[in-house]
C-alpha cells in the first residue's frame, strides 16, 4: 500500500497562491488580485470558477482576504494584515526549513481553559498541533524552542494568549530524550507524510531536471501543487533535532526535493503569473 497525500482543496490552493505570488515581487503587483485572474490561475491547477468564488468567500469570512479594487478599477481580493503575518511566519518554516539542534532546548506551552469555554480548548489544541507541538502530558505541549515567535504570533492573533504560559527549558530525564521524543510525537505518521510527498513530487523533480527550456505555465502548475503539498509538512514536523530521529528519517530528503523544485520552478512560474495579473 502506498502513502497518500491529502487532496488539494480550492481554499488551500488559493492560500498557497497568495503565499507564492500574491504578495508582490519583481514581476507581480502587491495590490488586490482580480477575481478574473484568480479564476484563470487556479484553473491551471484544475479548480473551476464556482469553486474559486466559493473558496474566496470563505477566506473573506475568515478574515484572511479583503475585497478591494485594482489600479484599473477591477474587483479583486488582497491579503488582510493577519493573513500577511500568517504567511510571513510560515516563510521561515516552509522555505528556510530550520531544524533544531540538541542544545537549543524546548518550548513548553502549558494551558488551562475554563469548562464554559471548552470550544477554545479545542481550538488551542488544534492550533498547537498545527504548529508542530507534541504532547508531553495533559495540558502540557512541547516543541523545539525555535518555534517560539511563530507560536506567540499565532496565539495572539487568535485571542488565545491569555490561556497559555510559555516556557523554555531542557529535558532532564528520567528516560533518554530520544525515547521521550518518540512518545511526544507520532514519528511513524510524520515519516509517512514525508514519504507521500516524495512519492508524488520526486518524479516531478526528475522530469524537470531533464527538461530545457522551462515552459512557464507547466512550471507554475507543478510548483503550486508541490508548494501546496509541502507547506503542511514543516508544521506537522517542526524540525526536530536529527540526533533524536530514526536513522532512515525521510524528512531531509523531502526538504531537499522541495528546495530543488522551488529553485527550478518558482521564478519560471512567475513568468506565467505576471501577464495574467
Amino acid at each position: 500500500m502506498t502513502d497518500q497525500q491529502p487532496p488539494h482543496t480550492p481554499r488551500s490552493l488559493i492560500v498557497t497562491f497568495y503565499g507564492a505570488y500574491g504578495r508582490g515581487s519583481t514581476g507581480t503587483p502587491a495590490g488586490p488580485v482580480p477575481i478574473a485572474a484568480l479564476i484563470r490561475l487556479l484553473g491551471s491547477v484544475g479548480v473551476d470558477a464556482p469553486s474559486v468564488r466559493s473558496a474566496v468567500s470563505r477566506l473573506k469570512r475568515r478574515g484572511l482576504l479583503v475585497s478591494g479594487r485594482t489600479a484599473s478599477g477591477a474587483a479583486g481580493y488582497g491579503l488582510s494584515d493577519a493573513a500577511r503575518q500568517l504567511l510571513e511566519d510560515g516563510d521561515r518554516r516552509i522555505y528556510g526549513r530550520p531544524s533544531a539542534r540538541s542544545g537549543q532546548g524546548w518550548l513548553l506551552a502549558v494551558f488551562s481553559v475554563p469548562e464554559e469555554e471548552r470550544h477554545k480548548r479545542h481550538l488551542l489544541r488544534s492550533r498547537l498541533a498545527r504548529l508542530g507541538f507534541g504532547t508531553a502530558a495533559p495540558g502540557v505541549w512541547i516543541a523545539p524552542a525555535h518555534v517560539h515567535d511563530e507560536t506567540r504570533h499565532t496565539l495572539e492573533r487568535l485571542g488565545l494568549s491569555g490561556y497559555v504560559d510559555l516556557f523554555r527549558g531542557s529535558h532532564l530525564g528520567f528516560e533518554p530524550t530520544v525515547e521521550s521524543v518518540a512518545r511526544w510525537w507520532d514519528l511513524e505518521a510524520l515519516a509517512k507524510q514525508h514519504r507521500a510527498f516524495l512519492e508524488t513530487h520526486e518524479p516531478v523533480l526528475r522530469r524537470w531536471s531533464r527538461r530545457r527550456p522551462v515552459p512557464a505555465e507547466a512550471a507554475y502548475r507543478d510548483y503550486l501543487l508541490a508548494l501546496d503539498s509541502w507547506r503542511r509538512l514543516p508544521y506537522a514536523d517542526p524540525g526536530l533535532p536529527a540526533a533524536l530521529l530514526p536513522p532512515d528519517w525521510p524528512g531531509g530528503r523531502a526538504s531537499r526535493v522541495f528546495a530543488a523544485l522551488h529553485g527550478r520552478l518558482r521564478d519560471a512560474g512567475e513568468e506565467f503569473v505576471a501577464p495574467v495579473l
